[in-house]
């Protein structure tokens, strides 16, 4: 009996040996995974802040350098353009009415004749200011266009509104660019008329 409890005593024994032991290298595996994971976290920390560094530098070089002056001087009609596009999304994507296409289309063509003054020069505003008249007929026929339900009058105003803008467009071209078309075209009538007239002397 003795000899029994003994090899009894001595399996338990054993097997809380084996447990112990399993308990503590799983233990230790999971604290070297633990620092492992931290190390890994730091590395991914100081590398996160590296390239935030970085891009700070880059944006205080380029700002010195005057790119960012530069980019906003040309392409602030963006800020018109992208809201204009997203009144268009929103009514094709169905989560708006109809009704934003007017202010879209507004929104759009006004950014173009922006885009075209600040990548060329300012000075075309002189001939293209009736385009802001056009870019509401262009929002009222968009509106015309797409909603069956619009009311009559809508084409007709938007039909007026771009006769409108041709004539004032067509006027400024007249009183501006006409003048020196119309000079040289008297002038080369004259010459011709002098130069005809001598030789028939």
């Amino acid at each position: 009996m003795r000899i029994c409890a003994l090899a009894l005593f001595y399996a338990k024994a054993s097997i809380f040996c084996l447990i112990s032991l399993q308990w503590w290298q799983e233990q230790r595996a999971a604290a070297a995974f633990k620092g492992y994971r931290e190390g890994k976290l730091l590395a991914n920390n100081r590398y996160s802040v590296g390239l935030i560094i970085v891009a700070v530098g880059v944006i205080l070089l380029l700002g010195k350098l005057g790119v960012f002056g530069f980019f906003w001087e040309v392409f602030w009609p963006i800020f018109l353009l992208a809201p204009g596009l997203l009144f268009h999304a929103l009514y094709f994507g169905r989560i708006l009415p109809s009704g934003v296409l007017i202010p879209g289309g507004i929104l759009v063509t006004n950014s173009i004749l922006f885009f075209l003054c600040t990548i060329f020069s300012w000075k075309l505003m002189a001939y293209l200011w009736p385009g802001f008249i056009f870019a509401v007929a262009v929002g009222l026929y968009e509106f015309y266009l797409f909603d069956k339900h619009s009311p009559r009058g809508t084409l007709v105003a938007s039909i007026i509104l771009a006769v409108i803008a041709g004539v004032c467009f067509s006027m400024t071209i007249l009183f501006t660019v006409g003048i020196y078309v119309i000079a040289f075209v008297l002038i080369v009538l004259g010459a011709y008329l002098v130069f005809n007239k001598r030789r028939s002397w």
